[in-house]
C-alpha cells in the first residue's frame, strides 16, 4: 500500500515536469511494484496457511486473502489507467 501512495505522490509532486511522461512512467513502477508485492505476500501467506496444522491453530474465518490481493491489485490497475488516461 506504501508503494502505491508513493506512486501518487511522486505523480502529483512532479506532474509539471517536461517531458509529462516521465513522472507517469516512473509512478507506474512504484504502482506495478506494489501489485507485484501484494499478489507475492498473498502466496506466501497461502503457503503458509497450508503448512499449519489443524489441531494447533484455530482455523481462520471470514478473511480471504485471495479476494483482498485482487481487490487490491485490480485498484491500483485501474489507478494505472487513470494515471495515463486522465492526466
Amino acid at each position: 500500500m506504501a508503494a502505491i501512495g508513493i506512486g501518487l505522490g511522486f505523480h502529483a509532486l512532479f506532474k509539471m515536469v517536461e517531458p509529462t511522461w516521465v513522472p507517469k512512467a516512473i509512478a507506474t513502477a512504484f504502482i506495478s511494484l506494489a501489485i507485484f508485492i501484494i499478489v507475492a505476500a498473498e502466496r506466501r501467506a497461502r503457503t503458509l496457511y497450508r503448512r499449519l496444522t489443524a489441531h494447533q491453530v484455530k482455523e481462520l474465518g471470514g478473511i480471504n486473502l485471495k479476494i483482498m490481493a485482487t481487490a487490491i491489485s485490480a485498484g491500483a490497475v485501474c489507478l494505472i489507467v487513470a494515471l495515463w488516461a486522465l492526466t
